[in-house]
């Protein structure tokens, strides 16, 4: 069945995508495939053009392959994590849990392997941009002691300091509080806060961005309050 591009277009419309891959042809079937459904794209061939181009002009998301010449995607992504949460997908030729689970706690957003349908890749890019541009209205804004996370301006307060946060983390936090004291399992999580893009994901993948969430808004990350498990269960939210 012929897909429609018309689902596509809202999150699409004046969305840039910077795709950085030292392969030509990878590039060139990303960007085609995107900017048939309305996206801007870019391209890098290197980590070190892609930081470059990043200072320059940031893009709404970023595609980023882990293996490049100069500066390698991991590098980049923890350079990029300094300066900015621009959404990153990570494109990887390795399928070991290890290398995902290395991306994801660098603070990718998303992760696909190679090879990869575009299809897949784009359903991807539009679930992540969906998820960083959340209209104010639709989200509420939650305060717990010493926790504000205010669903308008995507913020997280944690004792009134700002706490920067990837658009993931960010809705994962705001999942799990908006129910507090309820029970979620990793599948559960994954098909609420990943949605579509849910069946392509690994469930160590909600376990890795639990522990970075835990590192943000815990005292002791290894001794948590607020993201407790639920051994054999899930996790749930305590406020």
């Amino acid at each position: 069945m012929p897909y429609d591009y018309s689902v596509a277009s809202d999150t699409a419309l004046r969305r840039s995508v910077l795709v950085v891959d030292d392969e030509a042809m990878v590039r060139e079937v990303v960007c085609a495939y995107l900017e048939r459904e309305g996206f801007t794209t870019s391209e890098a061939i290197d980590g070190k053009t892609a930081m470059e181009m990043v200072a320059e002009s940031e893009p709404h998301l970023i595609i980023l392959d882990v293996m490049l010449p100069k500066l390698d995607g991991y590098s980049v992504l923890a350079e990029l994590r300094k300066r900015t949460q621009v959404p990153v997908i990570l494109l990887t030729a390795r399928a070991d849990e290890v290398d995902r689970v290395l991306g994801l706690e660098l603070g990718a957003d998303d992760y696909v392997v190679k090879p990869f349908s575009p299809r897949e890749l784009a359903a991807r890019v539009r679930s992540v941009l969906r998820r960083a541009s959340t209209p104010e209205h639709e989200v509420p804004r939650i305060e717990f002691e010493g926790l504000m996370i205010d669903g308008g301006t995507r913020e997280v307060l944690v004792d009134s300091e700002l706490v920067e946060m990837p658009p993931m983390e960010f809705d994962l936090l705001m999942f799990l509080a908006s129910a507090p004291r309820q029970v979620f399992s990793r599948a559960q999580i994954l098909a609420e806060v990943w949605g579509s893009s849910a069946e392509w994901q690994d469930p160590s993948t909600v376990t890795v961005h639990v522990r970075r969430l835990r590192q943000k808004i815990e005292i002791d990350a290894d001794d948590p309050k607020r993201i407790l498990t639920v051994w054999g269960r899930g996790y749930r939210f305590e406020p």
